[in-house]
């Protein structure tokens, strides 16, 4: 018996209704991004290895055990992207963006790849969608994106949205915080896994993202890093939260949060709400600064922020089912006889060409087959017509809602079908 085929684990198959839930959500985020000035950006799905090591970090989890990577036939080390914003800051680069305009704004919106511990909305392969800011260093647009995804969420019927944020600071802040840090981890070096012990002399940091319990409850009383920040660290972050409070976003200071990525400077931010299937408060999507990145990978000094979050699991936090998203038929043609099927044919295609969604049964099957089908649908009007109808030039309108059904002329058909659908 041959093998039986299947998707690769981790790497799901999205079917209707499913879809229609996904394509709700994305309409919604490409609105509310597009609204506030974003333009998409689309990039390769793979990009050069190094990129990820020099931009993620080599001592993160990502790089170390997530990357799908492999060889092309050039014997150049390729990646599967892991995450959106290497590659736009790679883009922005290479097509010299900075020269040609002084402040960007782009999002996108893909698939991701992971190597991860699968659970529920988090899988191999992933939709994230992400904005970049590239060009403005001043802390209002770090606020106004946490202020739009705030809106978007709620939009979306997220319930008890709140905003976590902190500051990672830059430059001395970053040394002398990883300093206290790494001497505060060393007097708990016995209680930490053996990843985070190999990391703590490189990336210290790493241990506050851990979740493994032993480290979780280390990291906990762990030195916090907004006591180390110097005066344009602690002025940015405070600029990040006056306007927050101008924007009334709800806000909480998180000292001992961090990103799961080297890149962030400054500012980051985690959003988490409440609803749909995943029931009690989670982070729905994250982001912050990367002021350094740009120059790093070759680039010329820019500061940038920006978020990404996962498709997947915002969809199950949206509330509904999939079916409700579903947009219904606006009408069914339901026919009896082979001239019947012609004339079905060419009029579905004319209600399409008005703007209207239309479709017909091609089988031969029974009338009541086809009013069945036509109610799966959620077809607003039925179109009903035979041999019979068809010579005398009349067809009947049935009005699915209300159940009434009158007879009508084919000439008549547009303008009926017009007012019924108003």
């Amino acid at each position: 018996m041959a093998d039986r085929l299947q998707a690769v684990k981790g790497m799901n198959d999205a079917l209707p209704p499913e879809t229609a839930k996904w394509n709700f959500v994305e309409r919604r985020c490409r609105a509310v991004l597009e609204s506030h000035g974003y333009r998409e950006i689309r990039t390769p799905l793979c990009e050069y290895t190094q990129l990820f090591a020099r931009s993620i970090g080599e001592a993160t989890d990502i790089v170390e055990k997530e990357m799908y990577t492999f060889d092309d036939r050039d014997g150049r080390s390729l990646t599967l992207r892991p995450e959106g914003t290497a590659g736009v800051v790679r883009a922005y680069i290479e097509h010299s963006i900075a020269k040609s305009e002084p402040v960007s704004r782009w999002y996108y919106i893909g698939p991701m790849y992971r190597h991860e511990r699968m659970q529920k909305g988090r899988y191999r392969q992933f939709t994230q969608v992400g904005c970049e800011v590239f060009g403005i260093a001043e802390p209002t647009i770090d606020a106004e994106l946490c202020a739009m995804l705030a809106a978007l969420l709620q939009d979306l019927g997220v319930q008890n949205v709140t905003c976590y944020v902190n500051s990672l600071g830059r430059g001395d802040d970053r040394t002398a915080y990883r300093e206290a840090l790494t001497a505060y981890l060393e007097g708990h070096v016995e209680e930490l896994c053996e990843d985070c012990r190999r990391r703590l002399g490189q990336s210290p940091l790493r241990v506050l993202d851990c979740k493994v319990a032993g480290c979780a409850a280390v990291a906990a009383n762990a030195p916090a890093i907004l006591d180390h920040l110097g005066e344009a660290s602690r002025a940015h972050f405070d600029g990040v939260r006056r306007a927050l409070e101008a924007l009334e976003v709800r806000y909480e200071v998180d000292p001992h949060m961090v990103r799961g990525l080297d890149y962030y400077t400054g500012t980051i931010f985690e959003l988490r709400g409440e609803g749909g299937t995943l029931g009690s408060q989670n982070a729905i999507c994250g982001g912050g600064r990367y002021d350094g990145l740009v120059e790093q990978l070759g680039g010329p000094a820019t500061p940038a922020v920006g978020f990404a979050m996962g498709l997947e699991r915002l969809a199950l936090v949206v509330p509904g089912e999939p079916e409700t998203f579903e947009p219904g038929l606006d009408v069914f043609l339901a026919h009896h006889g082979d001239e019947a099927r012609l004339w079905a044919l060419t009029t579905a295609e004319r209600i399409r060409r008005l703007g209207y969604r239309a479709d017909m049964d091609h089988r031969q099957s029974s009338m009541k087959t086809q009013l069945k089908r036509a109610d799966r649908l959620h077809a607003r009007l039925v179109l009903v017509a035979g041999e019979q109808e068809i010579a005398a030039r009349k067809v009947a309108l049935r009005d699915m809602a209300s159940g009434t059904q009158r007879e009508i002329a084919a000439d008549d058909l547009d303008a009926e079908i017009k007012r019924s659908l108003a």
